[in-house]
């Protein structure tokens, strides 16, 4: 009876080792990475997105070769973009250095800065407060809304309000803005619905985004001694469908930098 019961014993254990195993492979071969699906997969955060979609149209027509952008905070994509991901961009330097902890197929030394941005005060529409610079945010009751990672979310708005109030290493000038923060925003998508929500006076934020959101706001320039730039970047492998070297190029191209150009990006 003991030698019976410990047959069954070890039969139920090389059992449940045996389907562990297979569960574990299954979810490997789930997550295996396998981009050349015949489709150019981009992956990052929002903002650049719309910039990258119409050259990616353009591409496609005239190359033939689809393009498909997904946008958006990571873990709404990050899934996908470990299967699947020609190419990830990360929208500054501290964002794609992020980007490369979770993405391993990915490395640092093929990561390529394609184009740069600046930071400006996004108003509301017909500039109501009359802001005419930095001085006018740091005025009692201004309403003030930033970008900030806090910590926990990959956001190239991290410290931006910081780097710009800090700008004349004025420590009361980090003093005064941050008493008018009305929102400190967990990305750029947050901080635009925060700048809309809360009726917001000014919003310190990338050009790109009051230029693609102009039926909601104006542009407030930042003086040269304020001003700070950041850049757009993108990374790429040799597994990646052999279609997306082209892209690349086209990316880094006349046609791509007139859409760019036209969304505020420069070189």
């Amino acid at each position: 009876m003991k030698v019976q019961r410990a047959k069954i014993l070890l039969l139920s254990f090389f059992i449940t080792a045996f389907t562990t195993t297979m569960v574990f492979a299954q979810m490997k071969d789930t997550n295996t990475y396998s981009p050349r699906d015949g489709v150019i997969n981009l992956y990052g955060a929002g903002g650049p997105h719309t910039a990258f979609i119409r050259v990616g149209k353009l591409f496609a027509k005239k190359s033939g070769v689809p393009v498909k952008v997904t946008f958006g905070p990571e873990r709404k994509w990050t899934e996908k973009a470990q299967k699947n991901a020609d190419i990830l961009w990360g929208t500054s330097e501290q964002s794609m250095t992020a980007f490369l902890e979770t993405y391993k197929e990915f490395e640092s030394k093929d990561v390529e800065p394609i184009y740069i941005r600046r930071a400006v005060i996004a108003v509301q529409k017909g500039n109501p407060k009359h802001i005419s610079g930095f001085n006018d945010l740091l005025k009692p009751g201004m309403k003030i809304v930033v970008t900030e990672g806090a910590g926990v979310y990959n956001t190239s708005g991290t410290g931006v309000w910081e780097d710009v109030a800090g700008r004349l290493g004025l420590l009361s000038d980090i003093k005064e803005l941050r008493k008018n923060i009305v929102s400190f925003a967990k990305g750029s998508g947050a901080g635009f619905k925060a700048f809309k929500g809360l009726n917001a006076d000014a919003w310190i934020t990338w050009i790109h985004w009051p230029l693609t959101h102009s039926n909601d706001a104006d542009v407030v320039e930042l003086s040269k001694k304020r001003v700070i730039y950041r850049d757009l970047s993108i990374v790429t492998n040799e597994k990646a469908d052999p279609a997306t070297a082209e892209f690349i190029k086209f990316l880094n191209g006349k046609e791509a930098y007139e859409i760019f150009r036209s969304e505020g990006w420069s070189k």
